[in-house]
């Protein structure tokens, strides 16, 4: 048996079972969505869990078992596998930096979005998507990592775009004296100050980046930094929660 679920938990299409097996799929299948980890559900009745030495909610060396409560006493065993949309970085301006960072990204799996005006554009080849100006939309994907590289074209107007929409990541290339200033403008005009605070200014890990490049690079460091600590965290919150 095969199905499609939702990170809600609906069942697109397919069939899982019955009631016996479809609350703990269902359940390992949100978190797989939540943390893009696959899982192994082993569901078994109480007497073949006993034997095993092991509880509904236990993983073993990679498996995660549940208990068949249902008369049947059959057995299940549920490979969940999430396929989710690449992650995005969306990237505001068209410096030396931007351009360094779109070229690099996307063959580290990332989706790469520009907003920088039209006739600023051309550098952006590898770029799988652009917008004219910073007006960016909310998206539907969370994991949405947004770097603010104008350095010194449009800085107060890139940020206020970049920090109106959801995202896991918000970044500016400069230097922390700009990075403060530009803030406190967008303070004043009345920017949610929980957002500014989340902001990372300076971008990038300190590495030592000289280049456009090296300074791209210790961006994009960061970001697969904070994406890979959001999952491993994820993990670890499932473990202690098992």
């Amino acid at each position: 048996a095969k199905a499609i679920i939702r990170a809600d938990g609906t069942i697109v299409e397919g069939w899982i079972g019955g009631g016996c097996a479809r609350g703990a799929v269902l359940k390992a299948a949100r978190e797989a969505i939540a943390d893009g980890q696959a899982r192994f559900v082993s569901v078994q009745p109480e007497d073949m869990l006993a034997e095993l030495g092991v509880s509904a909610g236990t993983e073993k060396e990679g498996v995660r078992f549940a208990r068949n409560m249902c008369p049947s006493k059959g057995t299940m065993d549920v490979f969940i596998e999430p396929v989710l949309p690449a992650p995005g970085i969306v990237i505001f301006g068209s410096s030396p930096v931007a351009v360094a960072l779109a070229d690099i990204a996307p063959r580290f799996g990332y989706h790469v979005t520009v907003c920088a005006p039209g006739d600023e554009q051309d550098a952006f080849v590898a770029a799988d998507a652009r917008i004219d100006g910073f007006m960016l939309e909310p998206s539907a994907t969370a994991d949405r990592y947004l770097v603010v590289s104008t350095q010194g074209r449009g800085d107060e107007a890139a940020l206020r775009a970049a920090l109106s929409v959801p995202s896991t990541h918000v970044a500016f290339v400069g230097s922390r004296a700009k990075a403060e200033a530009v803030s406190a403008k967008l303070r004043d005009a009345g920017v949610d100050p929980e957002r500014l605070a989340a902001l990372k200014a300076p971008a990038g890990l300190d590495i030592g980046a000289i280049t456009p490049d090296e300074i791209a690079l210790s961006i994009l460091s960061e970001i697969v930094l904070v994406r890979r600590g959001r999952q491993r965290q994820a993990a670890a919150d499932r473990g202690a929660g098992s």
